[in-house]
């Protein structure tokens, strides 16, 4: 885990062989399989037949909808289409600040933006970052870029996320994500509030996502 932390092994790079690792750390080869299993549950490694095992990365098709529970009714996921509504970075507000394990004044990064689906406006996020992991981060960056936003926080700045807490509720739109989701006032939306964890339980990201669910369903699978 130290290494990952680290960054020695970055997302996508094979680590070494259990072998060189029970000889590295001093321990059984038996020891270093069970705590590779461990990781590989908590998705922090992946195994790949005949080649080794790797640094998970957010980049890999099979966990980019990781962290994204909407699903289509019909079954089909569909690429997003992505707009970049803005992104300003600015003093964190207290309660930003105090929910990013920031002292109030803090640089962060606001992000808004509205993910479509064919063609129709269905997620709408309000993403606050810190400012120094960050450094850098502009609107046509997140524009330009046609990956998962995780990956792009792996590639661009080192930063993975490795688990997160998520609340739900039922809500209204205000008037603003009403306009930019394209519903009525009174229309019920999912109001998904999710924080984002680096290493160590280092908190990332904020995320406030409303998503609508006349052709979505939020899915939770449980093990």
């Amino acid at each position: 885990m130290q290494s990952l932390q680290m960054g020695e092994w970055k997302p996508g790079d094979p680590i070494p062989s259990e072998f060189e690792l029970a000889a590295r750390y001093k321990v059984s080869q038996g020891t270093v399989r069970k705590a590779i299993d461990e990781l590989a549950k908590s998705h922090l490694l992946v195994r790949r037949q005949g080649k080794g095992t790797f640094v998970a990365t957010h980049a890999e098709q099979h966990v980019q909808f990781r962290f994204l529970k909407l699903k289509p009714d019909n079954g089909d996921i569909t690429p997003a289409q992505r707009l970049i509504v803005d992104c300003k970075r600015l003093k964190a507000p207290a309660h930003v600040a105090k929910t990013l394990g920031l002292a109030s004044g803090d640089p962060v990064f606001q992000v808004r933006r509205v993910l479509s689906f064919d063609g129709t406006p269905t997620i709408y996020e309000d993403i606050w970052l810190p400012g120094a992991p960050f450094s850098g981060l502009t609107a046509e960056r997140l524009s330009s870029d046609t990956g998962p936003m995780y990956a792009l926080f792996e590639t661009e700045f080192g930063i993975r996320m490795v688990k997160a807490q998520e609340r739900l509720r039922a809500v209204n739109p205000t008037p603003d994500e009403a306009h930019l989701l394209q519903v009525e006032g009174t229309t019920p939306l999912l109001r998904v509030e999710r924080l984002a964890y680096t290493y160590q339980d280092i908190p990332m990201e904020w995320r406030i996502g409303v998503y609508r669910t006349d052709h979505h369903h939020y899915l939770n699978e449980l093990n």
